[in-house]
């Protein structure tokens, strides 16, 4: 049932994320996006068309879901730019690029079975998340701690600890996000020199 309700919050979300912002303002915003989550309700050959899209990108991880949410928030103007968005991208750009290759037989190290007995996994990343709050990364605080709480309360079918941190699309958003940063960079660095020059 949980996963149910999660498709349809993720449908609407990623489609409110997608979609410009027409410039309407934040009533007509919030109302777009629960617009968005009654059509993920609408029957399709006997499927919400929340439940096709979940069974394209299958349910996400806890992370992508607190992410989304802060980007809906984000849209709506409830919450200001947090410091540390380059962090979380760096962060969750390495744990899928740390697991995606390894479970596709591009290593011998299997990353995915350590989620199984996650003892370690919780104690590195309870240090992570401390070391994070220190750096008042609290968006990345965030999105770590609720997947432990997740992941302890069990509120996904699967057993791995790794399913309630990533999945392939926040992978993939975040090294297409630093891809992006980086060209930028690169193009400011050479307007400079080229100034300088």
């Amino acid at each position: 049932m949980i996963n149910l309700w999660q498709a349809h919050i993720s449908f609407a979300m990623i489609l409110f994320l997608l979609l410009p912002s027409f410039g309407l303002s934040k009533a007509w915003r919030v109302a777009l996006l629960f617009a968005l989550l009654a059509v993920s309700f609408i029957p399709l050959d006997g499927l919400t068309l929340a439940a096709y899209l979940r069974s394209h990108i299958d349910d996400l991880a806890v992370t992508t879901l607190v992410f989304m949410a802060w980007g809906c928030l984000r849209r709506m103007n409830v919450l200001r730019p947090v410091q540390g968005q380059t962090g979380v991208l760096i962060l969750f750009a390495v744990m899928a690029l740390a697991l995606y290759p390894a479970t596709l037989g591009l290593s011998d190290l299997d990353p995915y079975r350590f989620g199984f007995s996650p003892r370690p996994m919780l104690v590195f990343v309870a240090l992570l998340t401390l070391g994070l709050f220190y750096l008042r990364n609290y968006l990345a605080v965030v999105m770590l701690a609720s997947a432990t709480l997740a992941f302890i309360v069990g509120i996904k079918p699967s057993h791995n600890y790794w399913d309630y941190l990533v999945d392939p699309l926040l992978g993939l958003y975040c090294c297409l996000a630093l891809l992006v940063l980086a060209m930028g960079w690169i193009v400011s660095r050479l307007g400079t020199l080229r100034r300088s020059v």
